[in-house]
Formats: C-alpha cells, sequence, structure tokens
C-alpha cells in the first residue's frame, strides 16, 4: 500500500507576479518627471499664449516649443520600449504624445515600424523621396520651397506631414484605405480645434504655429547631423540594396554624437539627451537617463565622432539649401572645421512614417 501523499490535492497555482509600470527599477522618476513636465508645460503654454503681456506669451510660446520638443523624444523613448513594461502602454503613451507633437495622422506603429528600420537596416528608410519630388517640381515651385527653407521655414518637413495626410487618399491599397477614416476624423478634431483655438484668439493661434515650427526645426537640426547613413526610397516593407557591409561598425562609424554641451552635459537634458546617438545605437534599449554614463563608458573625450553642436550651426546655416536638393550629406573632415563640409541630412524625422 503506497504512503498516502502530503501534497494538498487541489493546491491553487501560484500567482504569477504582476509587471512593474515602468521597464527599470530606476525609471519611475526620471521618467515621471519628464512626461509631466512635458504634459503639463504643453498645458500652460497654451494658457500663456492668451496673456495681455507680451513677455509672457513669448515664454509661453518657448515653453510649448519645449514641452514638444520633449513630447517627440519622449515619442522615441516609447517607440523602443525603455518607459513602461508593457508594449501595449508605451504603444498608448506614445499615441498622446503623437497628438501632441503633430505625429498622430500616422498610427504609432508605423511610426515605430519605419524607426526601428533605421536601426534594423542601418540606413534611412523612406518611402517618399523629398529630394527626386522637390528637383521634379516646375521652377516656380521649387523655388517657392527654396525660398521658405532660406527663411528657416521647414518646408520639407511640411511637405512631409502633407504626405502622410494625404497617402491614405492617393493610394488604393487595402492598409491605406483602411487608414482613411481615422486620417479623415484625427484632421477633423484637430481642424476643429486649432479652429477654436483661433477663434479664441489669433494671436495665440499664431504664436501655437511658432511654437510648432521651433519644435520641428530644433529636430531636424538634430537629426541632420546624427548619421551618414545611405537613404533609400523603398515601399513600406521593401527591401533595401545588399550593396555594402553596414555592420555595427559601419553604424559607428556614420553615426554622430551631436552633444549640446561638452563642458556643460545636464544641457543635453533639453534635448532629452537624444545627442548621446552613438551609446544609443550601441545599446538600443538603454533609457534616455541612462546614457551620458553609457557615453563615458564606451567612449573616450577626443572621440572623433562626438561633434558639439556649435561646429555644427555653421554648416546647417550655410547648407540650408543644398541640404534640401543634393543626394549626399557632404563631407565630414578631421582636426579645426571638420564639419565646414557636412550638409547634413533632412527628411528623417521619425514624427513622419514615410
Amino acid at each position: 500500500m503506497s504512503a498516502p501523499s502530503s501534497a494538498p490535492a487541489n493546491k491553487p497555482k501560484a500567482a504569477s507576479r504582476p509587471k512593474p509600470l515602468f521597464r527599470y527599477a530606476d525609471g519611475p522618476v526620471p521618467n515621471s518627471l519628464a512626461m509631466t513636465y512635458s504634459l503639463f508645460g504643453y498645458v500652460l503654454g497654451i494658457g500663456l499664449l492668451f496673456a495681455e503681456s507680451w513677455l509672457l506669451k513669448a515664454a509661453g510660446t518657448l515653453l510649448l516649443a519645449h514641452a514638444m520638443i520633449i513630447g517627440a523624444y519622449l515619442m522615441h523613448e516609447f517607440a523602443h520600449g525603455t518607459i513602461f513594461s508593457k508594449p501595449a502602454h508605451n504603444a498608448r503613451a506614445g499615441a498622446v504624445f503623437s497628438w501632441m507633437t503633430g505625429g498622430c495622422y500616422a498610427g504609432f506603429q508605423d511610426l515605430r515600424h519605419k524607426h526601428m528600420r533605421h536601426h534594423v537596416d542601418r540606413a534611412d528608410v523612406l518611402t517618399f523621396d523629398s529630394k527626386q519630388f522637390i528637383n521634379s517640381l516646375p521652377a516656380w515651385a521649387r523655388k517657392i520651397i527654396l525660398a521658405l527653407e532660406w527663411a528657416y521655414i521647414p518646408a520639407v518637413e511640411l511637405l512631409l506631414h502633407g504626405y502622410v495626410i494625404l497617402l491614405p487618399f492617393l493610394e488604393s491599397s487595402d492598409k491605406q484605405r483602411a487608414r482613411r477614416p481615422a486620417v479623415a476624423a484625427t484632421l477633423a478634431l484637430r481642424v476643429a480645434a486649432f479652429a477654436l483655438l483661433g477663434w479664441l484668439s489669433p494671436v495665440a493661434l499664431g504664436l501655437y504655429a511658432v511654437a510648432w515650427l521651433l519644435m520641428i526645426t530644433v529636430l531636424r537640426f538634430t537629426d541632420a547631423y546624427q548619421h551618414t547613413y545611405d537613404a533609400f526610397a523603398v515601399l513600406e516593407d521593401g527591401d533595401i540594396p545588399a550593396d555594402k557591409l553596414r555592420d555595427r561598425a559601419y553604424e559607428q562609424q556614420n553615426t554622430f554624437s551631436n552633444l549640446v554641451s561638452l563642458r556643460w552635459p545636464m544641457l543635453n537634458l533639453l534635448v532629452l539627451n537624444f545627442t548621446y546617438h552613438n551609446a544609443h545605437h550601441e545599446k538600443p534599449v538603454a533609457p534616455w537617463y541612462r546614457l551620458p554614463k553609457l557615453h563615458s563608458e564606451l567612449y573616450t573625450d577626443g572621440y572623433r565622432q562626438v561633434v558639439p553642436m556649435k561646429e555644427l550651426v555653421g554648416s546647417f546655416h550655410r547648407y540650408r539649401l543644398r541640404r534640401v536638393t543634393d543626394d549626399d550629406y557632404g563631407h565630414f573632415g578631421e582636426g579645426p572645421g571638420r564639419a565646414e563640409g557636412f550638409y547634413g541630412a533632412v527628411g528623417v524625422s521619425f514624427l513622419t512614417a514615410v
């Protein structure tokens, strides 16, 4: 006769521990502060646009622009899944901040997919070749775009955002047809919201536009000098030509850390440490608040790929038209004046899924 079992007959299974809200144990404080600043700054900034004092209006415009800048870089973190432990939470938060920054006409997963291709393919993968489009326009239309760019109005980014809105109505694929109701509803809601803002105060509406353009300009300046990757205009899921070895060495050699400041590293928080770009590409799952430490562990002070922004301002100004039409990014040299021939990229924002 066998001995009776000492184990309970119907022992319940141990309940699995729920995942923490934030992915990393050191993430709650920095991520909560960043998200709160962006959301609260957005609301307060809009409120200040209605102030009687032009000084307060100006402060509100700058605060609004910076809140959107941080919101855009938080979207980048959500795309990499570095903030919340569950992908669904990152996707929902990304969708919220995409409404703030104007990237909401494409689904967050489409934005994420485009950005992940940038990392996986080690290339700038585009579905809309803005340079080819601009160069193929009639002379008068091309001159208008170049005149806007000369005046520091980001016409290329405006074109890309417009293309994202129009794409579902220009193409007849099943995916694009399915997107039409969501894009139309999003456009209607945003037009209504801006119409209300303009009805309450035309000045506030104009200053909101200024703040958004400031955000786009900061993002495009940062994006312009972070890579000298090959750019490919292919279909959404199309393959890029395998004509060279795009390995990790290629990735690092064609990636730049355009730091806001070497002397005062805290200033890089103005762009949520996005400028520590070599460290980000070496370890894409590292959250934004760990990047300065990771950068210092990986690279020496004289690392060639570290290019302070002050060295790039001249090139950004000098080549603001050439960058829009030329097929290459120029040349990054050695020693003093190494960035003088560096045109930079254009139209590679992660806010547009094209």
